[in-house]
Parts: C-alpha cells; structure tokens; sequence
C-alpha cells in the first residue's frame, strides 16, 4: 500500500506545480514576438544584430585530447627544438619529418591544446612549402571554429602570414615543393591561392560576428593583410594586426618572413575581389549607430582601421561609389566633405565625438592619415585647424593633431605654430613632448626658420632659464621629489615621458639653430647626471650618441663631454646602454674642425678598460666593447694598434665629407623646390613632406 501523504510531501508537490505553472508561462510569453526598444543600449543591440548574422559561429568544436604518452612526445619535441642542438641542418629536416608523422591526424588537438599549441606554431615557422599546404588541408572544415579558439587562432594567424609569400611565389611560376618527400607522396596538390580562398569560403557569412571576437578579431586582420599585399614587416601593421599582449613565439632555424614581404606583395586579382567582399559584407549592413559602436569597440576597433585603410587604398578614386553600395568612409562621414562646414552634421559629430575617445581617436588617426585630399581639406578647414591649439594639449586628441601637423602644407603649419605657441610652456608641463617634436620635424622639412625659433623660445620658456634646465626637464629628472608623490603617473607613464623627452632633444641636434642650445644644456650637467644619461635608457644614451655624431660650432664640445666620461669608462663598458657610447667613441677622428676628440683622450680610455679587461670580458656589453676598440691588439701590439686608430680617424673624415657633401647637395635640391623647379621639371607635391597647402592629392 503507498505511504499516507504527510504535511511535508502536500507542500512539496504545492511547490512543484507551481514551478511547472511559471514555466509554462514563461514558454507562452517567449513565443511571442518580443517589443523593439530604441532607446535600449547601444552596444547590446550591436552583439545581438551580430549574433544574428553569424548564426552558429558560437558553437565551437571539441576536437579531443592527446594521450599522457602523445603529450610527453610533442613535448620533448618542442624542447629540442627550442634548444637548436642538431649536428646538422639536414638532421633537423629529418627530426622535423618524424614530427610531421607523428603529428599526421593530430593536427587540430595539436593546434586546440594548451601545451602544445606552441610546437604547433614552431613548426609552422620551419615548415616547407608542401607542410604549409598539408595545414590547410588539415585545418579544413574547422577554420571556424579554430579562428575563434584561444590557442588554435594564434596557429591559423601564424599560418596565414608564413604562406603569405608562397603566394607572391607562385604568381611567377607554379613551383611543387618536393622536398623531404618521397615519389610515393607525390600528389597533384592546390595551390596557395585556392586554399586561402577555401579558407575566404568556410568563414564567409560570419564576418559580422568574428569583427569584434576576443580571439577571431587579430586572425581575421592577419587574414585580411595577406589578401591585401601590404607589408608584413612594417611596424604599424604589426602593431595593428597583434596584441601587444602577443607571445613572440621563434625558433632557431626558422627561415625570416623573406625580402617579398619588406614592401608591397604582389597579389593575384581573386584577393584583391576576396579583400572588398569581406569590407562590403563586414560592414554593409551596419547603420551609423552600429559603426559608431564598432568604432568605440576595444576589439572591433583595429579590425575597423584596417577595414577603413584598404576600402581607401581599393577603391582610390572611387570614393563616391554608388547609393547602393556606399564607401566605408561616406558610411562614417556621410555626404562628405559637403556636410563638414555644418557643426550639427552627423560627420562633424561622429569627428568631434571620437577625437576625445581613447579608442575612438585611432579611428580618427587612420582617416586623417588616408583619407583623399577633398575630405582632409574639409576636415582641416572646419575642425581640426581652428582648435589645433587645444587638440594638442588634450592627452587623447594630441595623437591625431600630430597626424593633422603631418598632412599641412607650408602656409597652414604656420598658421598652427602661431596658434600653438603661446602654449608651449603649458605643453612642457604637461610633458606632451611628441606634439613637440612633431612640430619641430616638420617645420625643418617645410624650411620655416622663424617658426623653429618662435617654438624654441617658448621650449627654453617652459623648461627653466638655465641651461641644464632643457636636458633635467625634458628627461623628467627635475623637481624629482614632488614627482615620487604620484607613485602611479610614475611608474604608468615615468619611461614614456622620459623617452619622448630624450627622442626630442634628438631631433633638436639634428636642427642648426636648437643644436646649440641642447649642447649648451650637456655641457652644463654635472658628470652623475651625464652618467646617468648615458645609463639610464636607449634613448637618452642615443641622444649623447648623437652628440657625439653632430658637429659643433664650439671645438671643445666633443673634448669636454668625452673628458667628462673618462673616469667612468669601466662602468659604462659594463652596462646595458653606457656600452653604445664607448663604441660610439671609435668612429670619431682625432683630429678635426668641429667633430674631434684627441688621440690622448682614446689612449686614457683604452687604459681604463685595459685595468677592467676581466670584469668587461664576464658581461656580452663589455666584450663588445673590447672588440669595438681591439683590446687584444691593444695588449700585444700596442703600434699595431695605433695604426688602426689612425685609419679610423682616416675613415671618421671621409665619411663627415660625404656627409657634407650630400648636405650641400640636399640643401640645393631644397632651394630649388621652393623656387617651384626641380631639375627642369614643375614642382609636384604628395602627401606628407610634399603636399600643397590644401591637403589635395595630384
């Protein structure tokens, strides 16, 4: 017979229903179409529009877990590997064919496990030709999934840029990579181009979503520079492509990335139609408030710029494109540059709401830098001219006035001088020294001699009327004691500022009028601090290097400073960065009108580090000091050793004639061009250095 109920089962099933009746209930309401508010927030109804249209890109693959004896194996592969200890090149091909086999069938729970993604990548960065393509074969049908997956992504980016010029290789000629490989391994294989294209295929339709993923985003925009064919070396392409977060994952051995990828890589004409598909797709659909959320994306953001960068670079000269099919920049400043005189236009807001946003800004950095001569000129004009003076003062917006200085023709670079320089003692305080330093640079490359003075006046005004006070102040070493107090603008910002402050005083040398100023500021420092420069950064021992490397009106500049440094020799040979200015030291003659420094002043510094040879030869610094100065000539063949000092001297004067020369004839070709004539032929100007005041393009 069932057990009576009691009070305590009733209430139990009382509660059971009713959490039956609020689930029925909720399936009820969920079928109904759900109400659209359009003052929800922004940003979540950009993932959910996402979302949609990459259905099914969330649902990532498990491809299983390597076995303890599997693990073990590919570990000590990596190990070996990263050891480099091989008698020979041929015995690493072989070891890496054996790895190769073992891994065939491997390769997806290789590239997805946490231990083992790195030999993954390794073994990418050896990899021939016919391994490479093996991959693709490999990783098909799940590039998905991979791209989207913490470790696998960093081995499909590695992939995508390693078989970059394997592409430009075949373009010349269909060439079979059979090397390592046996007759019974021949197979008619694809080529690079339609495997990238099957790649284009698998992840086509869930573009949207991979635009702003944690870990697709930077895989995506390795993807979409090897379509392209830009440079893969240049340095702000790599900073765009990669965190800076990134492991740099090498090997010994590895072949470097190839002369084909310094520059522009040739392309053939499928990429270049792949590369404005994905832009069309990506962003086609968005409305202004969505590219406006992208644009403010911390992840969406440099997927964004680079979509931005190669629309303008495709389409030049179709800016316009058509009603149906938009431009990515009229898609972020529409009807421009018409509707930028009008302040209450929604390109005019969308600039003056992203120039003050930290990530929104490097938006605004890339269309200044790219966009066609019309639209910068509209820009210039109604925004970025008639507040350039507080645009630079501000933290955020001070990059992409640096980016405006860059682009402005002679006539409006003065124009910004004037507006800038009454605060040029408040841009010290505030220690914006690359808004300096750009300004600087490029009135020395328009050739405004009245402006350099005006902006040194208001520099010499901002850092203190004594001499040292330029080099203490820009180097951030004085009023140290009130800077410890903010312990966390030290340590966030302290190296930096340094830095930049050391990079301007740099371009001052390079200048004739500031140059004496900064030499002045040397000379005066105490031998700590001028120790301390020489020890403290790479770019403060650069700027005595420099020094050194600059002519001077005062003969005794160069005898002073080296005089000053002697007794340290020892400490600098043994030091980081102090090393670069003993090897700095050879190059410069002995004799010599405004660059010298006396045969008797080397001696006494070859003696310092002759009493230090053990300690010099214990640390790699110190021994490339005693090979830069031939120490064991110096020890047993001491006039051996003053022969060669003297042809360095020999070769210290050749090099400063040419120098000469080439500044003579640079100084000429300068003159000639603001005259309007260069070699007989109309003066023609670009962007940046050559560029009309306009800002208009040829």
């Amino acid at each position: 017979m069932p057990k009576p109920r009691t009070k305590r089962g009733e209430i139990r099933e009382e509660r059971k229903r009713k959490r039956k009746a609020q689930t029925e209930g909720e399936d009820v309401e969920e079928t109904k179409r759900p109400r659209h508010d359009h003052g929800s927030d922004q940003q979540g109804g950009l993932e959910d529009q996402q979302q949609q249209d990459g259905q099914g890109a969330g649902e990532k693959e498990f491809f299983g877990m390597l076995a303890d004896e599997e693990q073990e194996y590919f570990r000590r592969a990596d190990e070996m590997l990263e050891l480099n200890q091989f008698p020979s090149t041929e015995d690493r091909d072989l070891f890496l064919e054996s790895v190769y086999k073992e891994a065939q069938g491997k390769e997806l729970k290789l590239a997805s496990s946490q231990s083992c993604s790195r030999l993954m990548e390794r073994l990418i960065q050896l990899s021939t030709t016919a391994q490479k393509k093996h991959l693709f074969e490999a990783f098909a049908g799940h590039f998905l999934s991979l791209v989207q997956h913490r470790f696998a992504s960093h081995c499909c980016e590695a992939l995508f840029l390693r078989s970059a010029s394997v592409v430009t290789q075949e373009l010349a000629g269909f060439v079979m990579d059979t090397k390592g490989a046996s007759t019974e391994d021949h197979q008619p294989e694809s080529s690079m181009e339609q495997l990238f294209l099957a790649t284009l295929d698998e992840l086509e339709g869930n573009l949207g979503y991979l635009l702003t993923d944690r870990f697709a985003s930077h895989t995506l925009r390795a993807l979409l520079v090897v379509l392209s064919g830009l440079p893969l070396n240049d340095v702000a392409m790599r900073t765009l492509v990669k965190s800076k977060k990134k492991e740099k994952i090498s090997v010994a051995g590895a072949a470097p990335m190839g002369d084909a990828t310094q520059g522009l890589r040739a392309v053939p004409p499928s990429f270049t139609s792949a590369v404005k598909k994905i832009i069309h797709d990506s962003t086609s659909d968005m409305d202004a408030t969505g590219l406006r959320v992208l644009a403010t994306h911390p992840i969406g953001n440099p997927t964004l710029q680079l979509l931005l960068e190669l629309d303008l670079s495709l389409n030049k000269g179709e800016q316009k494109g058509d009603a149906s099919h938009p431009a990515l920049l009229q898609q972020l400043l529409p009807d421009a540059p018409q509707s930028l005189s009008d302040e209450q236009s929604e390109a005019s807001q969308f600039i003056n709401g992203m120039i003050y946003d930290p990530i929104g800004a490097r938006l605004v950095e890339t269309i200044i830098t790219h966009a066609p001569g019309k639209i910068f000129k509209a820009l210039n004009q109604n925004i970025f001219l008639p507040r350039i003076q507080g645009y630079v003062r501000n933290d955020v917006s001070s990059y992409a006035a640096i980016r405006v200085l860059n682009r402005l023709g002679k006539d409006q670079l003065i124009e910004a001088v004037d507006k800038i320089a009454p605060s040029i003692p408040q841009l010290v305080s505030k220690s914006r020294y690359n808004v300096l330093k750009a300004l600087f640079e490029r009135c020395a490359a328009r050739g405004i001699q009245d402006q350099i003075k005006v902006l040194m006046k208001g520099l010499r005004e901002g850092c203190g009327g004594e001499p040292a006070d330029l080099i203490m102040t820009l180097c951030g070493w004085k009023d140290e004691e009130k800077k410890k107090k903010d312990v966390d603008h030290a340590a966030k910002n302290g190296y930096a500022i340094q830095s930049h402050g050391a990079q301007l005083l740099t371009t001052l040398l390079a200048l004739p009028g500031p140059c004496k100023g900064v030499q002045e500021s040397l000379l005066a420092l105490s031998p700590e601090t001028l120790l301390r420069l020489a020890t403290t950064s790479m770019p403060t021992v650069t700027l005595l290097t420099t020094a050194l490397a600059t002519p001077s009106a005062n003969p005794a500049f160069h005898k002073i400073l080296v005089n000053t440094l002697i007794p340290h020799a020892a400490e600098l040979a043994t030091s980081q960065f102090g090393h670069n200015f003993l090897n700095a030291l050879v190059e410069v003659p002995s004799k010599g009108k405004d660059r010298s420094v006396p045969f008797h002043m080397k001696e006494a510094v070859m003696a310092k580090l002759g009493e230090n040879e053990s300690h010099m030869r214990d640390s790699w610094m110190g021994r490339s000091v005693w090979r830069s100065w031939k120490g064991d000539m110096w020890k047993t063949r001491r006039t051996d050793w003053k022969l060669w000092m003297r042809e360095v001297d020999v070769t210290s004067e050749q090099d400063a004639a040419a120098r000469q020369i080439n500044g003579k004839k640079h100084g000429a070709e300068r003159g000639a061009k603001d005259k309007g004539v260069t070699k007989g032929q109309p003066r023609k100007e670009g962007r940046g250095v050559a560029q009309d005041a306009n800002g208009t393009e040829e």
